[in-house]
């Protein structure tokens, strides 16, 4: 059995909210998503993308696969970014070779809830999601929906940030990495 149709289901699970625990809706999400996405987009700030590699789970793709899958996913994204706290909203788009040395495209909003980790707060650690499409070469660029799990760490306006990707045996289970340059 594949387990494909189960990624969307926990990926949506993933993006409930996790900065304080109350009673919520879906409704309340949606709402609350459609305010933070036109804030970021009417106030925030550039942001510059880097991505730079993908990791694939050694423990779920055989040596063959590893060893013929490209892992260095250099590209280059744009978006705008907006604190709220210690919550951090994103608007991005961003392109990238993928694991078969193609073009693949991501375009989305991301959210990410930050905990400061020294005394400047200057250093920051933090958790989120991001829900958004990608396009790639083996569905032939059509818009695939992308809800992942995002984590990153960040010193004042640089952070290393990542996405995983759930998957089966050689398929998916990649840690997606890039920079961010906030400005």
């Amino acid at each position: 059995m594949r387990l494909k149709k189960y990624i969307l289901p926990l990926a949506l699970l993933a993006a409930l909210p996790i900065t304080e625990a109350k009673a919520w809706s879906w409704g309340e999400w949606y709402e609350d998503l459609k305010i933070n996405v036109a804030d970021t987009w009417s106030c925030g700030r550039l942001d510059v993308y880097t991505p730079f590699y993908a990791w694939h789970n050694r423990l779920t793709y055989d040596k063959e696969h590893i060893n013929k899958y490209n892992e260095e996913a250099w590209g280059f994204g744009l978006g705008k970014g907006l604190w709220k706290g210690n919550e951090w909203h994103g608007l991005y788009a961003m392109a990238f070779k993928d694991s078969n040395f193609y073009l693949e495209t991501m375009i989305g909003y991301a959210y990410q809830y930050n905990w400061d980790i020294s005394e400047s707060g200057n250093w920051k650690v933090g958790a989120g999601y991001t829900i958004g499409v990608t396009q790639r070469h083996e569905y032939s660029y059509i818009p695939v929906p992308l809800p992942l799990p995002v984590a990153g760490l960040s010193y004042k306006n640089i952070s290393l940030q990542a996405a995983y990707v759930p998957g089966i045996k050689n398929d998916g289970n990649v840690l997606f990495t890039w920079l961010k340059f906030s400005f």
